[in-house]
């Protein structure tokens, strides 16, 4: 990976909020022509997760659930909503943790975080029984979006769909990659050196996550509306990486 000294993140002004089949390629371009930018060869765009579930129509309303016997247990410990409880439980493969107020599942797609990352946030309904679950296949959804850019600027760029994740032992979210295309999930520098000759024996980098959280720091988590984030100047190899990667085998993690 090259970074010269430099490297600029620029939130993309414009984005609309976003509906059902709306063209988010489209939006982008947009974005970038009212910067005032092209996109450049090791371009890299991240884009948040949110917006491509509700394009993607991935809306679930709580009335349609029934909970399980599990979920009225959970709701019970938890003080969470049973239907809300088993919309959760239908998004994860296994609960990690709970207490009153707090489950922490470890997703469908692998990854550990609390809710299986079902939202009510910036989501543009004040109805408490509509909620958006992530996208169905994050990585599918960053290659589509990476192939439309490709196919109206004529520019392959590295793709991010980032989400917001809470971490064991630190208070406090970060941006976290679940969706990559066209760069690498990980940097491996095993083998390399450091400043002074000695071999590396462990250093694995999580780039897609670093840029990931870069990003979140001009997209915002609040009330921003800043959902689409140019990074340039990272010269990272061309590679079909795949969230997956980013993922500890739960066979060595210590704190499921």
């Amino acid at each position: 990976m090259n970074t010269g000294d430099r490297l600029m993140l620029v939130a993309l002004p414009g984005i609309p909020l976003v509906k059902p089949g709306d063209d988010l390629v489209g939006f982008i371009i947009d974005g970038l022509q009212a910067a005032g930018l092209e996109l450049r060869p090791h371009d890299i765009v991240v884009v948040t997760s949110k917006i491509v579930a509700k394009a993607e129509n991935r809306w679930l309303d709580l009335r349609t659930i029934t909970p399980s016997a599990e979920a009225l247990r959970l709701a019970e410990l938890t003080g969470k909503e049973p239907r809300l409880v088993e919309a959760i439980l239908q998004e994860s493969q296994a609960v990690s943790r709970y207490r009153q107020g707090v489950l922490i599942v470890r997703h469908r797609l692998g990854f550990v975080s609390a809710n299986a990352g079902i939202d009510r946030s910036n989501i543009g309904t004040e109805d408490e029984n509509r909620v958006l679950l992530l996208p169905q296949d994050p990585d599918q959804s960053a290659r589509r979006i990476r192939e439309g850019l490709l196919a109206r600027t004529g520019v392959a760029v590295g793709v991010i769909l980032s989400d917001t994740h809470g971490r064991p032992f630190r208070v406090g979210n970060v941006g976290a990659a679940i969706g990559i295309a066209g760069i690498p999930a990980l940097l491996d520098l095993r083998g390399h050196q450091d400043l002074f000759g000695r071999e590396l024996k462990s250093t694995i980098v999580a780039v897609a996550d670093a840029i990931a959280a870069a990003a979140c720091l001009v997209s915002g988590e609040a009330d921003e509306g800043r959902p689409v984030v140019l990074v340039r100047g990272l010269e990272l190899p061309e590679a079909q990486g795949c969230s997956a990667e980013l993922n500890r085998d739960p066979e060595f993690d210590l704190y499921q």
